[in-house]
């Protein structure tokens, strides 16, 4: 009975951790200098909603906006400094060797969508998100196709 209490306490004490991490918010909600970020670099897309998460002791505010029909997610510090930005890609558009290095490492599995991760400006790694035997995963590559040596 012991390890069934400890158990559901660690249980519930993650789920209770990522719901803190991860919170939808309002565009109210967003401190003016994110707002004025988002204003500048939403222009002409569609914006699907916000959330605020604490990462690394830091808190972030993530937009989610569609852009000429793909996805295109904007990570932006308290200050409105822009941290990430996640943007969908089509796979035709990789050069051959991202595009060998993701499929490499989705090996039987099916690439469903791809992303590539923008940090200071510059292209960091792809993403991928792949589907294999009913079970969907992500992998992640440089910008040069080859596999990281941490996650982006």
């Amino acid at each position: 009975m012991t390890i069934f209490k400890l158990t559901l306490i660690a249980t519930l004490a993650t789920v209770s951790f990522a719901q803190e991490k991860e919170k939808k918010i309002q565009r109210a909600d967003l401190p003016p200098a994110v707002e004025k970020t988002v204003a500048a670099r939403t222009q002409g897309a569609t914006i699907k909603g916000f959330s605020q998460e604490k990462e690394n002791g830091q808190i972030l505010y993530e937009t989610e906006t569609t852009v000429n029909g793909h996805s295109k997610d904007i990570t932006i510090d308290a200050n409105g400094a822009v941290v990430e930005i996640e943007e969908q890609v089509a796979l035709d558009s990789l050069p051959a060797a991202v595009k060998a290095g993701l499929q490499s490492k989705a090996g039987a599995g099916k690439i469903l969508k791809i992303e590539s991760l923008t940090k200071n400006g510059k292209v960091v790694a792809y993403e991928a998100k792949v589907e294999a035997a009913g079970k969907k995963k992500e992998i992640q590559v440089g910008p040069d196709g080859k596999p990281l040596d941490h996650e982006e």
